[in-house]
Protein backbone atom coordinates (compact mmCIF):
# COMPACT_ATOMS: atom_id res chain seq x y z
CA UNK A 1 0.00 0.00 0.00
CA UNK A 2 2.88 2.54 0.99
CA UNK A 3 4.85 1.38 -2.37
CA UNK A 4 1.84 2.16 -4.20
CA UNK A 5 1.87 5.32 -2.83
CA UNK A 6 5.01 6.69 -3.48
CA UNK A 7 4.98 5.55 -6.83
CA UNK A 8 1.47 7.64 -7.19
CA UNK A 9 3.08 10.32 -5.59
CA UNK A 10 5.94 10.51 -7.48
CA UNK A 11 4.09 9.65 -10.67
CA UNK A 12 1.27 12.70 -10.34
CA UNK A 13 4.46 15.00 -8.73
CA UNK A 14 6.51 14.82 -11.89
CA UNK A 15 3.22 15.12 -14.22
CA UNK A 16 2.43 18.50 -12.79
CA UNK A 17 6.10 19.66 -13.00
CA UNK A 18 6.49 18.63 -16.49
CA UNK A 19 2.92 20.49 -17.43
CA UNK A 20 4.06 23.42 -15.14
CA UNK A 21 7.03 23.69 -17.48
CA UNK A 22 4.49 24.75 -20.30
CA UNK A 23 4.30 27.85 -18.97
CA UNK A 24 8.17 28.58 -17.54
CA UNK A 25 10.62 30.87 -19.79
CA UNK A 26 13.42 28.75 -21.57
CA UNK A 27 15.72 30.19 -19.24
CA UNK A 28 13.73 28.41 -15.72
CA UNK A 29 13.31 25.36 -18.35
CA UNK A 30 17.03 25.10 -18.42
CA UNK A 31 17.68 25.58 -14.92
CA UNK A 32 15.08 22.85 -13.86
CA UNK A 33 16.83 20.29 -16.27
CA UNK A 34 20.03 21.12 -14.48
CA UNK A 35 18.35 20.85 -10.99
CA UNK A 36 16.96 17.73 -12.05
CA UNK A 37 19.68 16.29 -13.65
CA UNK A 38 22.19 17.15 -11.14
CA UNK A 39 19.46 16.55 -7.96
CA UNK A 40 20.21 12.16 -9.33
CA UNK A 41 23.15 12.43 -8.85
CA UNK A 42 23.00 13.51 -4.75
CA UNK A 43 20.32 10.76 -5.00
CA UNK A 44 22.76 8.89 -4.85
CA UNK A 45 24.89 10.08 -1.99
CA UNK A 46 21.99 9.89 -0.25
CA UNK A 47 21.95 5.80 -0.52
CA UNK A 48 25.27 5.98 0.82
CA UNK A 49 24.40 8.46 3.87
CA UNK A 50 21.70 6.41 4.77
CA UNK A 51 24.24 3.54 5.58
CA UNK A 52 27.00 6.19 7.26
CA UNK A 53 28.83 6.87 4.38
CA UNK A 54 29.42 9.64 2.33
CA UNK A 55 31.15 9.75 -1.26
CA UNK A 56 33.61 12.83 -1.52
CA UNK A 57 34.08 11.38 -5.14
CA UNK A 58 30.65 11.35 -6.63
CA UNK A 59 31.94 13.03 -9.71
CA UNK A 60 33.38 9.96 -10.61
CA UNK A 61 30.42 8.45 -12.12
CA UNK A 62 28.93 11.49 -12.95
CA UNK A 63 31.83 12.17 -15.47
CA UNK A 64 31.96 8.60 -16.56
CA UNK A 65 27.94 8.69 -17.58
CA UNK A 66 28.63 11.94 -19.31
CA UNK A 67 31.92 11.00 -21.42
CA UNK A 68 30.04 8.37 -22.02
CA UNK A 69 27.23 10.11 -23.92
CA UNK A 70 29.35 12.34 -25.37
CA UNK A 71 31.53 9.65 -27.46
CA UNK A 72 28.50 7.28 -27.93
CA UNK A 73 26.88 10.51 -29.75
CA UNK A 74 29.89 11.82 -31.18
CA UNK A 75 32.39 8.52 -32.16
CA UNK A 76 29.04 6.04 -32.64
CA UNK A 77 26.73 8.71 -34.08
CA UNK A 78 23.40 7.35 -31.50
CA UNK A 79 21.70 10.34 -31.65
CA UNK A 80 18.73 9.06 -29.46
CA UNK A 81 18.62 10.79 -25.74
CA UNK A 82 17.38 7.20 -24.11
CA UNK A 83 19.76 5.56 -25.28
CA UNK A 84 22.83 7.82 -24.48
CA UNK A 85 21.04 8.01 -21.12
CA UNK A 86 20.77 4.71 -20.76
CA UNK A 87 24.52 3.73 -21.99
CA UNK A 88 25.83 7.03 -19.59
CA UNK A 89 23.58 5.11 -16.50
CA UNK A 90 25.17 1.65 -17.31
CA UNK A 91 29.06 2.75 -18.07
CA UNK A 92 29.11 4.15 -14.32
CA UNK A 93 27.16 1.35 -13.02
CA UNK A 94 29.93 -1.12 -14.33
CA UNK A 95 32.97 0.93 -12.81
CA UNK A 96 31.03 1.61 -9.87
CA UNK A 97 30.56 -2.14 -9.73
CA UNK A 98 34.65 -2.75 -10.18
CA UNK A 99 35.67 -0.71 -7.26
CA UNK A 100 32.83 -1.37 -4.89
CA UNK A 101 34.13 -4.33 -3.04
CA UNK A 102 37.43 -2.21 -2.31
CA UNK A 103 35.30 0.76 -0.85
CA UNK A 104 32.81 -1.49 0.99
CA UNK A 105 35.79 -2.73 3.28
CA UNK A 106 36.00 1.21 4.76
CA UNK A 107 33.90 3.60 6.25
CA UNK A 108 34.31 7.13 7.51
CA UNK A 109 36.50 9.56 6.37
CA UNK A 110 38.18 6.72 5.14
CA UNK A 111 35.56 5.73 2.41
CA UNK A 112 35.09 9.70 1.60
CA UNK A 113 38.67 10.28 0.95
CA UNK A 114 39.21 6.54 -1.13
CA UNK A 115 36.25 8.46 -3.27
CA UNK A 116 37.61 11.50 -3.44
CA UNK A 117 40.88 10.39 -4.74
CA UNK A 118 39.45 7.30 -7.41
CA UNK A 119 37.34 10.86 -9.01
CA UNK A 120 40.92 13.12 -9.12
CA UNK A 121 42.93 9.86 -10.82
CA UNK A 122 40.10 10.16 -13.07
CA UNK A 123 40.58 13.77 -13.72
CA UNK A 124 44.24 13.81 -14.15
CA UNK A 125 43.52 11.54 -17.16
CA UNK A 126 40.82 13.10 -18.36
CA UNK A 127 42.92 16.30 -18.67
CA UNK A 128 46.06 14.59 -20.62
CA UNK A 129 43.98 12.34 -22.84
CA UNK A 130 44.07 14.23 -26.01
CA UNK A 131 42.05 12.40 -27.82
CA UNK A 132 39.16 13.53 -25.71
CA UNK A 133 39.76 16.95 -26.10
CA UNK A 134 41.95 17.18 -22.79
CA UNK A 135 41.67 19.87 -20.79
CA UNK A 136 39.04 21.72 -23.13
CA UNK A 137 36.53 18.83 -23.82
CA UNK A 138 34.81 18.68 -26.75
CA UNK A 139 31.20 19.53 -27.98
CA UNK A 140 27.65 17.26 -28.85
CA UNK A 141 24.98 18.16 -30.90
CA UNK A 142 21.69 17.51 -29.00
CA UNK A 143 19.76 14.31 -30.08
CA UNK A 144 16.62 13.50 -30.22
CA UNK A 145 13.55 12.18 -28.02
CA UNK A 146 11.47 9.84 -29.68
CA UNK A 147 12.13 11.27 -32.86
CA UNK A 148 11.56 14.92 -31.74
CA UNK A 149 14.18 16.93 -32.23
CA UNK A 150 15.54 19.29 -28.70
CA UNK A 151 16.49 22.52 -31.01
CA UNK A 152 15.23 25.75 -30.48
CA UNK A 153 12.67 26.94 -27.52
CA UNK A 154 10.38 23.81 -28.17
CA UNK A 155 13.53 21.36 -27.85
CA UNK A 156 14.09 22.73 -24.24
CA UNK A 157 10.99 21.88 -23.37
CA UNK A 158 11.52 18.42 -24.85
CA UNK A 159 14.58 18.11 -22.87
CA UNK A 160 13.13 19.61 -19.74
CA UNK A 161 10.26 16.92 -19.50
CA UNK A 162 12.58 14.07 -20.79
CA UNK A 163 14.73 14.93 -18.12
CA UNK A 164 12.12 15.06 -15.07
CA UNK A 165 10.29 12.06 -16.90
CA UNK A 166 13.99 9.69 -16.31
CA UNK A 167 14.42 11.44 -12.67
CA UNK A 168 11.00 11.18 -11.74
CA UNK A 169 11.44 7.34 -12.90
CA UNK A 170 14.94 7.24 -10.80
CA UNK A 171 13.54 8.78 -7.85
CA UNK A 172 10.45 6.34 -7.67
CA UNK A 173 12.29 3.51 -7.58
CA UNK A 174 14.71 4.63 -4.72
CA UNK A 175 11.92 5.80 -2.26
CA UNK A 176 10.43 2.10 -2.94
CA UNK A 177 14.56 0.82 -2.48
CA UNK A 178 14.29 2.93 0.73
CA UNK A 179 11.44 1.91 2.28
CA UNK A 180 12.49 -1.96 1.52
CA UNK A 181 13.90 -4.40 3.56
CA UNK A 182 17.18 -3.49 2.00
CA UNK A 183 16.46 0.30 2.95
CA UNK A 184 16.25 -0.74 6.21
CA UNK A 185 19.28 -3.43 6.75
CA UNK A 186 21.15 0.16 4.96
CA UNK A 187 19.77 1.89 8.33
CA UNK A 188 20.64 -0.89 10.47
CA UNK A 189 24.63 -0.68 9.43
CA UNK A 190 24.63 2.81 10.02
CA UNK A 191 23.89 2.32 13.85
CA UNK A 192 25.42 -0.74 14.21
CA UNK A 193 27.36 -2.76 10.91
CA UNK A 194 28.47 -5.39 13.54
CA UNK A 195 25.19 -6.61 14.50
CA UNK A 196 24.07 -7.31 11.44
CA UNK A 197 26.72 -8.87 11.00
CA UNK A 198 26.18 -11.37 13.25
CA UNK A 199 22.26 -11.82 12.23
CA UNK A 200 23.44 -12.96 9.20
CA UNK A 201 23.12 -10.39 6.82
CA UNK A 202 26.98 -9.52 4.54
CA UNK A 203 26.79 -6.16 5.52
CA UNK A 204 29.86 -5.37 2.69
CA UNK A 205 27.83 -6.43 0.09
CA UNK A 206 25.05 -4.44 0.69
CA UNK A 207 27.42 -1.42 0.87
CA UNK A 208 28.86 -2.53 -2.35
CA UNK A 209 24.97 -2.89 -4.08
CA UNK A 210 24.53 0.50 -2.51
CA UNK A 211 27.40 2.43 -4.45
CA UNK A 212 27.05 0.61 -7.44
CA UNK A 213 23.35 2.04 -7.64
CA UNK A 214 24.77 5.29 -6.71
CA UNK A 215 26.86 4.51 -9.58
CA UNK A 216 23.92 4.19 -12.12
CA UNK A 217 22.16 7.30 -10.58
CA UNK A 218 25.69 9.57 -11.43
CA UNK A 219 26.44 8.52 -14.45
CA UNK A 220 22.28 8.74 -15.65
CA UNK A 221 22.87 12.59 -14.15
CA UNK A 222 25.89 13.02 -15.86
CA UNK A 223 24.31 12.03 -19.05
CA UNK A 224 21.59 14.06 -18.80
CA UNK A 225 23.66 17.19 -17.95
CA UNK A 226 25.75 16.60 -21.28
CA UNK A 227 23.03 16.23 -23.31
CA UNK A 228 21.35 19.75 -21.75
CA UNK A 229 24.99 21.45 -21.64
CA UNK A 230 26.38 19.98 -24.97
CA UNK A 231 29.87 19.97 -23.87
CA UNK A 232 31.89 17.81 -21.77
CA UNK A 233 35.09 18.21 -20.15
CA UNK A 234 37.28 16.94 -17.66
CA UNK A 235 36.23 19.35 -14.37
CA UNK A 236 33.29 16.51 -14.28
CA UNK A 237 35.30 14.58 -12.57
CA UNK A 238 37.03 17.59 -10.16
CA UNK A 239 36.92 17.67 -6.64
CA UNK A 240 34.38 21.21 -6.59
CA UNK A 241 31.76 19.29 -8.43
CA UNK A 242 31.88 16.60 -5.95
CA UNK A 243 31.75 18.89 -3.30
CA UNK A 244 28.28 20.56 -5.29
CA UNK A 245 26.21 16.79 -4.96
CA UNK A 246 27.55 16.51 -1.34
CA UNK A 247 26.45 20.23 -0.14
CA UNK A 248 22.50 18.95 -1.98
CA UNK A 249 22.86 16.18 -0.02
CA UNK A 250 23.15 17.88 3.41
CA UNK A 251 21.51 20.51 2.15
CA UNK A 252 18.52 17.83 1.94
CA UNK A 253 19.19 15.08 4.79
CA UNK A 254 18.85 11.67 4.28
CA UNK A 255 15.23 11.15 5.12
CA UNK A 256 13.33 12.69 2.26
CA UNK A 257 13.84 11.83 -1.62
CA UNK A 258 12.22 15.01 -3.02
CA UNK A 259 14.04 17.25 -0.73
CA UNK A 260 17.85 16.50 -3.00
CA UNK A 261 15.70 18.08 -5.71
CA UNK A 262 14.53 21.02 -3.44
CA UNK A 263 17.89 21.55 -2.51
CA UNK A 264 19.26 21.12 -6.16
CA UNK A 265 16.96 23.92 -6.83
CA UNK A 266 18.07 26.27 -3.96
CA UNK A 267 21.66 25.58 -4.94
CA UNK A 268 21.24 26.40 -8.39
CA UNK A 269 19.16 29.59 -7.39
CA UNK A 270 21.22 30.71 -5.20
CA UNK A 271 24.70 30.33 -7.42
CA UNK A 272 22.64 31.98 -10.57
CA UNK A 273 21.75 35.00 -8.46
CA UNK A 274 24.55 35.64 -6.07
CA UNK A 275 27.17 35.22 -9.56
CA UNK A 276 24.54 37.87 -10.98
CA UNK A 277 24.61 39.91 -8.23
CA UNK A 278 27.91 39.42 -6.05
CA UNK A 279 30.46 37.43 -9.13
CA UNK A 280 32.97 37.76 -6.46
CA UNK A 281 31.68 36.66 -3.55
CA UNK A 282 29.04 34.44 -4.72
CA UNK A 283 31.29 30.98 -2.88
CA UNK A 284 30.45 33.10 0.07
CA UNK A 285 27.14 33.79 -0.27
CA UNK A 286 26.56 29.67 -0.56
CA UNK A 287 28.74 29.26 2.27
CA UNK A 288 26.46 31.34 4.54
CA UNK A 289 23.22 29.62 3.04
CA UNK A 290 24.66 26.56 3.75
CA UNK A 291 25.41 27.54 7.33
CA UNK A 292 22.58 28.61 8.20
CA UNK A 293 20.24 25.78 7.07
CA UNK A 294 22.84 23.87 9.36
CA UNK A 295 21.90 25.71 12.21
CA UNK A 296 18.34 26.17 11.89
CA UNK A 297 17.49 22.62 9.99
CA UNK A 298 20.12 20.49 11.16
CA UNK A 299 18.82 17.38 9.89
CA UNK A 300 18.20 18.92 6.79
CA UNK A 301 15.15 20.32 4.37
CA UNK A 302 13.34 17.12 4.53
CA UNK A 303 12.88 17.11 7.59
CA UNK A 304 10.50 20.01 7.33
CA UNK A 305 8.09 17.48 6.37
CA UNK A 306 9.18 14.10 7.62
CA UNK A 307 8.78 15.75 11.84
CA UNK A 308 5.40 16.77 10.97
CA UNK A 309 4.37 13.56 9.36
CA UNK A 310 5.79 11.96 12.14
CA UNK A 311 4.36 13.90 15.15
CA UNK A 312 0.97 13.52 13.46
CA UNK A 313 1.58 9.45 13.64
CA UNK A 314 2.59 10.01 17.58
CA UNK A 315 -0.43 11.25 17.82
CA UNK A 316 -3.36 8.93 19.71
CA UNK A 317 -6.57 8.61 17.89
CA UNK A 318 -8.41 9.61 20.74
CA UNK A 319 -7.44 12.68 21.85
CA UNK A 320 -10.12 12.86 25.26
CA UNK A 321 -8.52 9.65 26.46
CA UNK A 322 -5.36 10.66 25.99
CA UNK A 323 -5.84 13.11 28.14
CA UNK A 324 -7.20 11.35 30.83
CA UNK A 325 -5.40 10.03 34.58
CA UNK A 326 -4.63 6.60 34.97
CA UNK A 327 -6.80 6.30 37.82
CA UNK A 328 -9.99 7.28 35.60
Amino acid sequence: MRRDLLILGGAGGTLGLILLGLVLPNWLLFLGTITASHGLVSLGILLLMRGGVVSFGQGLPFAIGGYAAALAATRLGIGDALILTLLGGASAGLVAAAVAPLLARYSGIFFGMLTLALSMVLYGILVKWTALGGSDGFNMSRPSVLGMRMDGARGEYVLYAFTLAVTGIASCLVAVLIGSVRGLVTQAIQANGLRVEYLGTNARAVMATNFTLAGVLGGIGGALTVIALGHIEPTFAYWTQSGEFVFVAILAGPSSVPAIYVASLLLELVRSFSNLYFPNTWQMALGIFLLAVILFLPNGIGSLWTRRRKERSSEPADPIAARRSPAE
